[in-house]
């Protein structure tokens, strides 16, 4: 499972707007707890994001109803997609991306914006983003997305602080990009939702009473196998109901609505759902404290700690000895390249 940022791949086959200091979009984290802040920021209720650290059958079903995947994978030039693309379905919202860094945002926009569940109420933002651009075209939705104004002032909550202005390096072919897509089901039919794309791309049709996470699992599985062996810079997030909204109204049916369970059951099934509601309230403080911790400005602590060390003579031995060790990782790199060859 990989943590962390992450540099995307950017359109290529889309004259793309000018990005400038007040339009460009940033990289963003592949963590469920940024992403359930993003859906309250975009002004969706009822909805969040959970990771999924196995394949297993059961890592799954224990999150249902699970409205959609984001799948975090290393992205390669010319991959071909899994299935057939699509571009006569009016059922499926589909936008292109035409804004680099923005594919985080544009895999989980893909995901609510063909939603329709009674749980998740889109929400002003998107309700009239997804009407205005209902009857564009794909392309054209993209940069209707570039300058949706809301959305891209939550993505970019999460840039981190600089202290100083750096020329961006261009990408080399040796760069690692990482790109993120979604899955979900739609009128029985399975798609990958994927801006780089043309269209959706139709995966599998669903069998009438079959579980569509039974069908998306082996796929996505086969998607990982299919790079080197041993790369494990994955991650898998699924899209799912708000859980302490759920407990809470399973506890309010206990309540107030005739039962098949004994008295004691029902105080015992009670008190289980009111430990799961505290573990959800508790998460969602965690995942406040940790944001907030990530849109914290480090910077003026690192350059006090820096002149601090510098003063008392033991910046330079540290400087000396991270460069011996980096030249020692580097050396071993190299030496299991050569092996392996």
């Amino acid at each position: 499972v990989f943590f962390g940022e992450m540099a995307e791949a950017a359109p290529e086959s889309i004259a793309m707007p000018t990005e400038s200091s007040d339009g460009s979009w940033c990289l963003i984290e592949s963590d469920p707890g940024v992403f359930t802040e993003l859906i309250r920021g975009f002004g969706v209720t009822g909805a969040q994001v959970e990771e999924i650290w196995t394949l297993d059958a059961d890592a799954f079903h224990h999150l249902e109803p699970i409205h959609g995947l984001i799948f975090l994978f290393k992205w390669v030039q010319d991959d071909q997609p899994a299935g057939r693309i699509v571009n006569d379905r009016k059922d499926i919202f589909f936008t292109r991306q035409v804004i680099t860094n923005a594919c985080a945002t544009q895999a989980l926009l893909s995901l609510l914006l063909n939603l329709r569940h009674s749980d998740i109420d889109l929400g002003e933002t998107l309700n009239g983003f997804k009407k205005f651009c209902q009857d564009l075209d794909p392309i054209s939705r993209g940069l209707c997305l570039s300058n949706e104004e809301k959305i891209r002032t939550v993505h970019n909550s999460f840039a981190r602080p600089v202290l100083f202005e750096m020329e961006m390096r261009q990408s080399v072919p040796d760069d690692d990009i990482y790109h993120f897509v979604g899955y979900m089901p739609i009128n029985g039919h399975l798609y990958e939702l994927d801006g780089m794309q043309q269209g959706p791309i139709e995966l599998a049709e669903i069998g009438q009473g079959k579980n569509w996470l039974d069908v998306v699992r082996p796929i996505i599985e086969a998607r990982m196998q299919r790079y080197s062996v041993g790369e494990i810079h994955f991650n898998l997030m699924a899209l799912v109901s708000d859980r302490q909204r759920s407990y809470e109204r399973q506890i309010q049916l206990l309540v107030h609505q005739p039962s098949l369970l004994t008295p004691e059951e029902r105080h015992s099934e009670i008190a289980n759902l009111r430990t799961y509601v505290k573990f959800e309230q508790e998460k969602k403080r965690r995942y406040r404290q940790e944001n907030l911790r990530r849109r914290h400005n480090y910077l003026p602590f690192i350059i006090e700690l820096l002149k601090q060390l510098g003063e008392t003579g033991q910046l330079m031995p540290i400087y000396e000895k991270a460069k011996l060790r980096a030249m020692q990782c580097e050396a071993a790199a190299v030496l299991k390249f050569r092996q392996e060859r």
